[in-house]
């Protein structure tokens, strides 16, 4: 199990100790030192079974500087999202869990980290 995590972040911060609390074996990457590569966030994305906008912090500058709230919600727009989420990382959704079984969840919630656990 892996974990993408800001440690500013409080739902990051809540996340890990529910972990720890329930004594799970995991790795901790803090995405925005140790950047996703593009094909990466595709894989999380598969994993997810999202597309790149919902996981999109598109109220961040960064988003706004883009313009992304305007950008098309589409396959052919796709990668586009995908790109912008590897060049500025501060706007993937966080944190995002890894399960064992293969998928992913947005951990944002008690709820989301154990859901992980169970997988």
């Amino acid at each position: 199990m892996e974990i993408w995590i800001n440690p500013a972040c409080s739902k990051c911060r809540s996340a890990l100790s529910l972990l720890d609390a329930e004594g799970a074996d995991y790795t901790v990457r803090r995405y925005l030192e140790d950047v996703p590569s593009e094909d990466e966030i595709r894989d999380v994305l598969d994993r997810l079974g999202l597309e790149p906008w919902d996981i999109t912090r598109t109220q961040e500058d960064a988003a706004k500087d883009l313009g992304m709230k305007d950008w098309a919600r589409d396959e052919s727009s796709r990668d586009r999202w995908v790109r912008a989420l590897s060049e500025h990382p501060r706007l993937i959704q966080r944190p995002i869990i890894t399960a064992e079984d293969g998928t992913a969840v947005v951990g944002r919630t008690d709820e989301a980290v154990r859901d992980a656990l169970s997988r």
